[in-house]
């Protein structure tokens, strides 16, 4: 039996590049439920088709694409929000992810890569353009570490700290098997195992918590300042 197909919603306030955004996505299997061009209506729209994910630029005319992540990740538990944006300033990219954005594209990026960071967006993992993925874990890690955050730490096991420093640092559960030589299957274990551990719920929760107790950081490595 397939599985039914992830659920969109497009936001975006030029209205040829959201159409064009909306048929990629129909062609290659993503239902679209909705598209919306302000935060409000944004908001409004995604409180009554309750997509799995919500591609949402961030400058929307006069209003903000943060505004409406916050609101929508607060309000509506169960979706996803994905910046899809022109912009790829630092500052951008830093507010939409704390306002709960759980990844960050630039437009620049090609129609595969944006059907597969919806796709992963989805499943729970943390998806960023290449080069954003490393800025976003240096400042987590400036804002978040305490002296004594290690020891508050729950105790887990050395190769689940090992796959927890790699899935924080955006990688997929295939790709931190090959990484380690271990099977897909047992990657997944060792999430499920540290999800139990932590009380998270998802990869997006986990690379959070990582990175917040400097858990992305290996052994040796040194800190950013």
């Amino acid at each position: 039996m397939n599985e039914p197909p992830v659920t969109v919603m497009v936001v975006d306030d030029h209205p040829m590049w959201r159409d064009g955004v909306a048929r990629d996505l129909t062609e290659r299997g993503f239902e679209v439920r909705a598209t919306a061009s302000d935060a409000a209506s944004a908001l409004r729209i995604a409180r009554t088709v309750t997509p799995d994910v919500v591609l949402m630029d961030i400058n929307l005319g006069d209003t903000s694409g943060v505004n409406a992540t916050l609101q929508i990740t607060q309000e509506i538990p169960g979706t996803r929000v994905l910046v899809l944006s022109a912009s790829g300033e630092h500052s951008d990219v830093l507010e939409a992810v704390k306002a709960g954005a759980s990844g960050y594209l630039v437009k620049s990026a090609s129609v595969e890569e944006l059907m597969d960071a919806v796709q992963r967006t989805a499943a729970g993992d943390a998806v960023f353009t290449a080069g954003l993925a490393g800025l976003v874990l240096g400042e987590y890690r400036r804002m978040a570490i305490t002296p004594d955050s290690e020891s508050q730490a729950p105790q887990l096991t050395d190769r689940e700290t090992e796959v927890l420093r790699l899935v924080a640092k955006g990688m997929t559960a295939r790709q931190i098997a090959k990484k380690l030589v271990i099977s897909h299957r047992t990657v997944e274990n060792h999430v499920q195992s540290t999800l139990r551990k932590l009380q998270l719920h998802n990869r997006v929760e986990l690379a959070r918590y990582a990175i917040e107790h400097g858990l992305d950081q290996e052994e040796g490595e040194p800190s950013e300042s």
